[in-house]
């Protein structure tokens, strides 16, 4: 019989599927690597796993451990997966930012989820950086897992996401383009695939608000740079250590306006049901289709599941409010 023990076998092997209406004005050919498939409906559930199953092999994570760390919703979730089946209680810090059904899925999980103030510097006792750093410190036998520089991260996207898209493009990919926030799937996959091939073109999508274009294009860490941005999932005002930016050919940067319409789009157009982040991605590939020619074959990765945003960018009242509509 085919089947999996638990639910963390089902993680990964997700397809690629061609983006036809929105691409039509861009050469080449462009397939999405949709990862809605996971268990936990994220690409997040790769690098979560990868992150609990590190810290056990190495002792950081005991038997009845609690897990601490801060999310925006996605990694959380993939957590929760994983703290189900291995037994370990879960700890999340989230920003006020994020979806109220990215929170409430968190909580239906069996995860406590504490939610912090977004305009605040990381350094802020109130961050939600700071806030998993405290629990994590003053919670008997728990660890901090910091997706942000734990190399658990890219290491999962090295080992299962690269490798799948190789195959799956049977060598023959050209570019890879995501949005980027913790730096671990840009860079995990864009090691594998520059290995393979020095050739292919790595491409971030970053937002308004984030520091990564002019950091590295220019090595300036800018706090000019950072205000506040209603875009999920990408960007940040930290520089996180698995931000490989050697590996990264390019950064593009997508208004808030022009993700969320964009995510709307993909559902709409290409029946692709996903998260602001895909929207982002989707958005920056058609800025940047002057860069492709007719020969190339472009994967660009959908990160997470519309579901997390019907209060937001599937929302008409909600867009109407921002001004997107």
């Amino acid at each position: 019989m085919d089947y999996h023990k638990n639910v963390l076998g089902s993680i990964g092997n997700t397809p690629l599927i061609q983006i036809n209406k929105l691409a039509a004005d861009i050469p080449g050919l462009v397939l999405a690597k949709v990862e809605t498939g996971n268990p936990g409906n994220s690409v997040k559930d790769r690098m979560a796993l990868q992150m609990i199953e590190d810290a056990e092999a190495d002792g950081r994570l005991k038997p009845g451990g609690v897990v601490v760390e801060g999310t925006s919703g996605n990694t959380g979730m993939g957590l929760a997966l994983a703290c189900i089946v291995k037994g370990y209680k879960l700890i999340c810090t989230t920003t006020d930012k994020q979806s109220k059904e990215k929170v409430d899925v968190l909580r239906a999980m069996g995860a406590e989820v504490i939610v912090c103030p977004t305009n605040v510097e990381p350094e802020d006792r109130r961050s939600y950086y700071s806030q998993a750093k405290r629990i994590a410190k003053e919670t008997p036998n728990s660890i901090y897992v910091n997706q942000y520089d734990n190399p658990s991260n890219a290491k999962a996207h090295y080992l299962s996401t690269a490798p799948e898209i190789w195959k799956q493009t049977e060598g023959k990919i050209t570019h890879f383009v995501v949005g980027v926030g913790t730096g671990g799937t840009i860079s995990g996959v864009g090691k594998f695939l520059k290995e393979k091939n020095p050739d292919i073109q790595i491409w971030g999508i970053d937002t308004y608000g984030s520091v990564f274009k002019k950091y590295h294009e220019t090595g300036v860490f800018d706090k000019n740079e950072i205000y506040p941005y209603i875009t999920e999932g990408i960007g940040e005002d930290i520089l996180p250590e698995n931000v490989n930016f050697d590996v990264i050919d390019h950064f593009e940067k997508v208004t808030d306006k022009d993700a969320a319409v964009h995510t709307r789009l993909l559902a709409k157009e290409e029946g692709i049901f996903v998260g602001n982040s895909a929207g982002a991605a989707m958005a920056g590939l058609i800025q940047m289709k002057d860069r492709l020619k007719k020969d190339d074959v472009v994967v660009v990765l959908f990160h997470d599941h519309g579901t997390r945003y019907i209060g937001k960018m599937f929302n008409d009242d909600w867009m109407k409010e921002q001004g997107f509509l």
